[in-house]
């Protein structure tokens, strides 16, 4: 399903990824497992065309996305949850996660944010609420479900459970676990295997650049 390989990426002049290469087969969840500064947020973000590379390349559903612009991989079926959230402060919950749908134009919403209800119940309680009201955990709760909006196909999840509370970071766990039941492919980026490490397929290490699987 993705394919990255000898993927290089510059930030100014300092080299941040080095002939990075790995792969995630179609329903499985693999994770990308690197102390802070490692690189795993420029990997994600190079697959969603948030950052340019210099070089390498990257096939998801034999389509080379370097060559598709960053606003047209949503289209792809592509969900992605940053680490900082990025929800629109003075919308509700529910309103951030149907942001995708005003720039796509999803046809069939109400069955997927139904979906997304059944899959994080718990989101009901405070679908009417701003997010910027919510505790930090409830906010990735909502960018969670705002990339399962989108990702019919794939997840790419930037530290889910980083600074939450133990508890619901067992509980966002618990929830990968669900989707992965339902044949949901997953990109998880973590500092440690802490919280993920029972549900993954394949886990891969960065350091200083390098990726290589364990």
């Amino acid at each position: 399903m993705l394919e990255i390989k000898d993927l290089n990426v510059n930030l100014g002049p300092a080299e941040i990824l080095r002939n990075a290469s790995m792969d995630i087969v179609g329903g499985q969840t693999v994770g990308l497992i690197g102390r802070n500064g490692a690189g795993k947020t420029t990997t994600l973000r190079a697959l969603m065309g948030l950052l340019k590379i210099k070089s390498g390349t990257i096939m998801f559903d034999h389509m080379e996305l370097t060559k598709i612009p960053a606003q047209k991989r949503a289209h792809l079926g592509i969900g992605y949850m940053p680490e900082d959230r990025r929800l629109v402060p003075h919308l509700s919950s529910e309103e951030n996660i149907k942001t995708p749908i005003w720039s796509l134009h999803i046809p069939d919403w109400e069955d997927r944010l139904e979906w997304i209800y059944k899959i994080i119940p718990e989101m009901e309680v405070f679908r009417d609420r701003a997010s910027a009201s919510l505790s930090g955990g409830q906010q990735k709760l909502v960018a969670l479900g705002r990339a399962l909006m989108i990702g019919n196909k794939m997840l790419v999840l930037d530290e889910p459970t980083e600074g939450v509370a133990p508890a619901l970071a067992k509980r966002i766990s618990e929830i990968l676990l669900d989707l992965k039941s339902d044949g949901v492919s997953i990109m998880i980026s973590e500092s440690n295997l802490q919280h993920c490490g029972d549900i993954l397929d394949r886990v891969f290490s960065i350091e200083r650049g390098v990726i290589s699987e364990d």
